[in-house]
């Protein structure tokens, strides 16, 4: 019988945890490649109004599905749905998607790339 690696995981409550991210900061659980898994990471990202005071556009690059656990996002999908999340609101886009952020409270979200 085979064993898989376990990876730690972390609190999103441990600042001391967080690194620089494009915009805010994020606290990852798990890194790009680890566990010879390329295309997979995951963590929390810490993000407020003030580090984006204006909506900005990204066109994600990988399928991404995210959970906010505190916080106010609007996410607009190109052609498509808006999503307007707060506590407890998952939403999840795939690779490609042209979207445009609003950051509209201080907020923590749990993310997933694969």
């Amino acid at each position: 019988m085979s064993t898989v690696p376990a990876f730690t995981t972390a609190s999103f409550l441990d600042p001391g945890k967080n690194e620089p991210f494009e915009l805010g900061h994020v606290q990852w659980v798990r890194r790009f490649g680890e566990g010879d898994r390329p295309a997979l990471a995951c963590g929390y990202w810490h993000v407020t109004p003030t580090e984006a005071p204006e909506p900005f556009d990204l066109v994600m690059e990988a399928d991404e599905t995210i959970h906010i656990l505190d916080g106010h996002l609007r996410i607009e999908v190109e052609d498509g749905d808006t999503y307007d999340l707060t506590a407890g609101g998952a939403a999840s886009f795939n690779k490609g998607a042209r979207t445009r952020w609003a950051v509209l409270a201080p907020t923590v979200e749990f993310f997933v790339y694969s």
